[in-house]
């Protein structure tokens, strides 16, 4: 779509970690359905946000780091104001959308008792949409990125492989290594192989679920990019792993997804949709939570798909 002075916009500010960044999706959706010849300018933080890049109806990437001086943030409200938008919703906070110059301007309400963060996001378009139905979450994926998943994976059209991503971004969150191979273990004789997946930090973690997997392994921890991650994700036919953005990621690209608990909390953060199921562990406790629960609850929420 056109990005020049005269393309009509939306002004969408978004969250930075992954998993935040992939449940505000249906928000945005909604937005492209309320205005479809209006281009969507995000603010988002780079790392997350270049997962909006191969967005059919993005217009600009603005980027927001939560460490920016005072020159990046300046540079950033001039980014702001550059534009009129007919529409600046904000799910971070109010002060970006009052800055815009903005025709309208949308913030969430308040968090109410037992309700999912994709649907306080979506508070934020109430009088806007005038409708509750709240769209699944979307990625998109760019051509780049699946050549490089292609080259990454090499195998035929149907081979079953099972995504597992074993990390997570505080200890808390980490079921065993062990226990996840063992899961794998018990799954073999549903799956042909296993695609494991991580960041830089997550490499030992990786390279022992790799080391015991009785399934043919490939090991992309730190071999990808996020959006190459995302195209590897695309490939598998299941998903485990703990509580993190690749969960969200997996059930946004519509992947069975199957999601380990601890001291987290489902009721709110659990990957949206149907496609998306989650096991807990005993008294928040990952390190109670057995293998055999896990695998069994990935083949019974395989089987009700």
């Amino acid at each position: 779509m056109g990005r020049d002075a005269n393309t009509p916009r939306l002004l969408f500010v978004t969250l930075s970690n992954i998993g935040d960044l992939v449940m505000t999706t249906p928000v945005l959706e909604s937005l492209h359905a309320l205005y479809p010849d209006h281009v969507i300018d995000v603010v988002a933080d780079q790392r997350s946000g270049e997962l909006l890049q191969p967005c059919p109806y993005l217009g600009e990437l603005i980027w927001k780091n939560k460490r920016s001086s005072w020159s990046d943030k300046r540079k950033l409200f001039r980014k702001i104001r550059a534009h009129h938008y007919a529409v600046a919703v904000d799910l971070r906070g109010p002060w970006l959308a009052r800055l815009a110059r903005a025709s309208k301007r949308a913030r969430k309400a308040s968090l109410e008792p037992g309700m999912h963060a994709v649907e306080h996001h979506f508070t934020a378009l109430a009088k806007l949409s005038g409708s509750d139905s709240i769209p699944p979450m979307k990625l998109w994926l760019s051509q780049l990125a699946k050549d490089k998943a292609n080259e990454l994976i090499t195998a035929t059209p149907h081979k079953k492989w099972l995504a597992v991503a074993p990390g997570a971004n505080w200890p808390g969150k980490i079921w065993p290594a062990e226990q996840y191979t063992a899961a794998i273990n018990l799954l073999a004789d549903s799956f042909d192989g296993v695609l494991v997946l991580g960041n830089n930090a997550d490499m030992p973690l990786c390279r022992q679920v790799v080391a015991q997997s009785s399934l043919p392994s490939i090991n992309l921890c730190g071999q990808t990019t996020l959006p190459e991650t995302a195209a590897c994700l695309a490939k598998a036919t299941a998903f485990i792993g703990n509580d993190s953005g690749l969960g969200h990621m997996a059930a946004a690209l519509g992947i069975p997804t199957l999601t380990v608990f601890g001291q987290g909390d489902p009721t709110r953060y659990r990957p949206w949709g149907n496609q998306a199921a989650v096991v807990l562990a005993p008294n928040k406790d990952l390190g109670k939570l057995a293998a055999e629960v896990v695998a069994a609850k990935l083949q019974s929420h395989l089987a009700t798909l």
